[in-house]
């Protein structure tokens, strides 16, 4: 095990000190959220109802992820390497997935806890400044909870392994990574499917409020936003805080040697202090619009973790390459330039690259913003406008964000001096730069699902004034921007780790080409195999196949969505038409029937987008080689990068134009331009909060995989221990297991839609 100065030990040992100050705060943060009042008996109650479905819900889905982490458990025992590693990584594995669960299950528990007392706190006068701040605060819990945890898995490897602990630590972004995709996805069908139903037929067919108690689909909408934003955005961010260290010190101890292992760490622990004080320091003042203060504390609390993160670069990394200490395997003697310089540019692109995509995503989904109040002004001439303005606006802002990251990447390279190892290791350091400010980023992401309930809450009740009511509007439409804002930091952090994870996969196969030894021997198809040049039609097929398994994953959440909102559009319709007491007030509507029909489809959808993500790069690398491979990678990026943008400004700029007309603009509520904006809101919902969301982690997992196969890949493809018969009986396992379960999904559609034209018969009869 290749060992570490004792000072480096120190550091990394203050480093996990820092992580349990951040979970202490967190439980001073979470104990003054609990402090507020709860408001009237009828809140309460509803309340009550959301938090019994959401800790129903993520308890069932947790049940029936556990054979599924110990199936991968015990597969990660069976790829090459030290035996200490595999142990360790396998371990590591069942630690970061069980992370990834706890923040999630943590950001719900709150949430359904903390949107009663927003709502109640819209009751007085100060209501909006209250309810800001504990909607906030809730938020700040789980980003602090975020930044302990990340930091403290990460600096226990580091401390445990040493040298050996980039290897063991795949294993811990993989965990994270993919129970957050399982937690996006089956969140995201859930929260969807019941918004979709709820509106089509209460606010479009049965012309009542979005969240009237009358409509037996809202307590299930409401369970959906904490199931779906905030447990599942928790744990995707969580992911990304995990994979990213990964990416960076793989490629750390490449790039910087012993120092490569720990400066990595230090960012991100100057990121929980900014987070920290980010958190005390939003909060409104008078009058002023609740986006105006959170952009402040995000943009203080990023500038203060820049320059933070430059003094510790110049006291830590020495003034030049030769005064790095090497470890086993680190190879950086020929690179100039000063370390501390790269490094601090590093963290600052990637901090200015998180606050150029706060605005800019706020410019094209917020309520004042042109694109968004273009796309209102469409409701005019009907939903199909609504519809086709919104894709223009999803196409055109992926555009800009796109080119955006991509000039963020070209920078890093160019101040690199053109070396790949180096700007692959400084694309890792600016994801640790723009993880400085990922505790106020969940904090913000909280903030929009919180102030949404609790809006639900209060129009459920009927317990509240016109004022409070719309206080808790303007809080509402805060939320829908700061969601969006946070998909599109969220795609960017998704993209620097999956650039510094493609970095890391070249590694593996290096390495492992290396164990391989003299391949003069080797054939014409095994020199394709392992070619990384775009023009080589193989490696062009991976490309598209990258791209290609983008699309199908999209598709295949929002079909999902689609199932299950006409389950619940059904249900619905049937209550209304079976019990007519339910329009006078006279009956209470079945809300457990839909929440167990949200749940069910759910949670039986979970399988089909998490086989394909895992088991589509295994059938590439095996099939086609680590080359096609590196090009499928490639594919998936940036595809990846375009859809997810597209779906998730699509949806915000649908949502919040919605809000504008509801707000009174062209008509308001019940006129034909508010049908025609909650039309393309359903449209969008499945866009923004399902499919859109979940690419991010799907993009890691699929890189993740190909790091940790790419090993195995060699040894079966090329040397003496190539075994062709192996690796074409892998790659079509592997292709069988991705593609029967998309084919398996399409057999439950078809009994879906037999089932729901029989139901109609019925109803004609």
């Amino acid at each position: 095990m290749p060992s570490l100065g004792t000072s480096s030990l120190i550091i990394v040992g203050g480093i996990a000190l820092v992580a349990v100050v951040s979970l202490a705060l967190a439980v001073v943060l979470r104990k003054q959220v609990l402090a507020a009042g709860e408001g009237t008996t009828k809140m309460q109650e509803i309340a009550t109802a959301v938090q019994e479905g959401a800790s129903a819900y993520l308890n069932r889905m947790f049940r029936t992820l556990v054979l599924f982490a110990v199936l991968v458990f015990a597969l990660l025992f069976l790829l090459p390497g030290d035996t200490g590693v595999r142990v360790g990584r396998s371990i590591f594995f069942l630690l970061g997935a069980g992370f990834s669960a706890a923040i999630g299950y943590l950001g719900m528990w709150l949430a359904v806890r903390a949107n009663v007392r927003v709502a109640a706190a819209a009751m007085h006068s100060n209501g909006r400044t209250e309810g800001a701040r504990i909607a906030f605060r809730t938020g700040g819990v789980v980003g602090m909870s975020v930044v302990g945890l990340g930091l403290l898995g990460a600096a226990s490897v580091v401390l445990i392994y040493r040298g050996d602990a980039p290897a063991v630590l795949e294993g811990f972004g993989f965990g994270a990574a993919l129970l957050a995709m399982f937690m996006r996805v089956g969140g995201g069908i859930f929260t969807k499917a019941a918004d979709v139903g709820a509106d089509l037929v209460g606010k479009v067919e049965q012309g009542i409020p979005e969240d009237d108690p009358r409509n037996a689909a809202t307590i299930a909408d409401n369970v959906g936003d904490n199931v779906g934003d905030c447990a599942g955005m928790a744990a995707d961010l969580f992911e990304s805080y995990a994979v990213t260290l990964v990416a960076a010190l793989i490629l750390g101890k490449v790039a910087f040697g012993e120092q490569g292992l720990v400066f990595p760490l230090i960012v991100p622990a100057i990121g929980a202090l900014t987070a920290a004080l980010g958190v005390y320091i939003t909060r409104v003042r008078g009058t002023e619009s609740g986006l105006r203060a959170i952009y402040r504390g995000f943009y203080t609390s990023a500038v203060i973790g820049a320059v933070l993160s430059a003094v510790a670069a110049y006291v830590y990394l020495p003034s030049s390459f030769a005064g790095l200490t090497p470890i086993e395997g680190s190879d950086f003697a020929s690179e100039t330039g000063d370390p501390r310089l790269l490094a601090t540019l590093a963290v600052v692109i990637g901090i200015l690259l998180a606050g150029i995509i706060l605005w800019l995503t706020g410019y094209f989904t917020g309520t004042t913003s042109k694109p968004t109040l273009h796309v209102a002004r469409t409701s005019l001439t009907g939903p199909a406008t609504v519809v086709l303005s919104g894709i223009g606006v999803g196409f055109e802002s992926a555009v800009y964000t796109a080119g955006i990251i991509a000039a963020a990447i070209c920078a890093v390279f160019l101040i690199a001096g053109g070396s790949v190892w180096l700007s692959l290791f400084l694309i890792a350091l600016a994801g640790c730069g723009l993880l400085t400010t990922v505790g106020v980023i969940v904090a913000m992401d909280t903030f929009g699902p919180v102030s949404d309930n609790a809006q639900g809450i209060a129009e459920m009740s009927g317990d509240i004034d016109a004022a409070g009511a719309q206080t808790l509007t303007d809080l509402d439409a805060v939320g829908n921007t700061t969601k969006a804002i946070t998909k599109g930091i969220a795609i960017a952090t998704a993209v620097l780790a999956a650039t510094a994870l493609f970095g890391s996969y070249s590694d593996a196969v290096r390495q492992a080409l290396e164990n391989v030894g003299d391949l003069a021997d080797e054939g014409g198809l095994a020199v394709a195999m392992l070619s990384y040049e775009v023009i080589s039609p193989i490696t062009l097929v991976g490309v598209i196949l990258g791209a290609a398994t983008v699309f199908l994953f999209s598709g295949l959440a929002i079909d999902a969505v689609t199932r299950a909102a006409g389950a619940i559009v059904f249900e619905v319709r049937r209550q209304f038409r079976e019990m007519p007491g339910i329009m006078t007030g006279e009956t209470r509507p079945e809300y457990g029937k839909v929440v167990d029909i949200c749940t069910r489809d759910s949670l039986r959808e979970l399988a089909t987008p998490g086989l394909l993500a895992a088991f589509a790069p295994i059938a590439v690398g095996f099939g086609l080689g680590v080359g096609p491979l590196a090009g499928f990678l490639a594919g998936t990026i940036g595809a990846g990068v375009l859809m997810a943008v597209f779906l998730a400004n699509s949806g915000g700029a649908w949502d919040n134009a919605k809000k504008i007309v509801e707000d009174g603009k062209y008509g308001g509520k019940n006129s034909d331009a508010h049908a025609a904006v909650v039309i393309g809101d359903t449209v969008g919902d499945p866009f923004k909060d399902t499919a859109g969301p979940a690419i991010n982690p799907l993009i890691k997992v699929m890189n993740l995989v190909a790091l940790l196969i790419a090993p195995a890949v060699v040894q079966v493809s090329i040397g003496p221990d190539a075994n062709h018969t192996l690796r074409l009986g892998i790659a079509t396992f592997a292709a069988l297991v991705a593609f029967g379960a998309v084919i398996l999904s399409r057999f439950r559609a078809a009994k879906v839609d037999a089932e729901a034209r029989l139901e109609h018969e019925a109803h004609l009869v």
